[in-house]
């Protein structure tokens, strides 16, 4: 079994994409899991291809969970921790964003690993990122 995730993309401009995370625990939970690829992101105005991105701002719900969201890299960095039971609106861009970290290794991605999972736990994620392009 695994638990059942889907992805949906908003936006994915030449500047900013806002994708929408959600996850129904079947109690196995998911350990780094890629989620924004940057890869497959949409290049620049000038067809560069997107190299990594900012967190400027994050609509969340989890329930029974927390949601740990990870930069990647060799050794996954740290970036913010969503609560178990608890909803948010974080509106990080008066600051320039919530950037990578990320040492040796670095793709430029995000990851997410759930804790305290359980069957029937829910989070719902919504990202706004800018992109950042080499």
């Amino acid at each position: 079994m695994a638990d059942a995730v889907t992805s949906q993309t908003f936006i994915d401009g030449p500047k900013h994409a806002v994708i929408k995370f959600t996850n129904v625990s079947d109690g196995s939970g998911e350990d780094a899991v890629t989620k924004v690829d940057v890869s497959a992101l949409a290049t620049s105005a000038d067809g560069d291809a997107c190299s990594s991105v900012v967190i400027e701002r994050i609509w969340w719900q989890c329930i029974g969970m927390k949601v740990q969201i990870l930069w990647d890299a060799d050794t996954d960095a740290f970036c913010i921790e969503l609560g178990e039971n608890q909803s948010g609106d974080h509106d990080y861009s008066s600051f320039g964003g919530l950037t990578s970290n990320a040492g040796t290794g670095a793709t430029g991605d995000v990851k997410f690993t759930t804790v305290g999972h359980s069957s029937a736990d829910t989070y719902t994620v919504i990202l706004y990122l800018r992109k950042n392009f080499s």
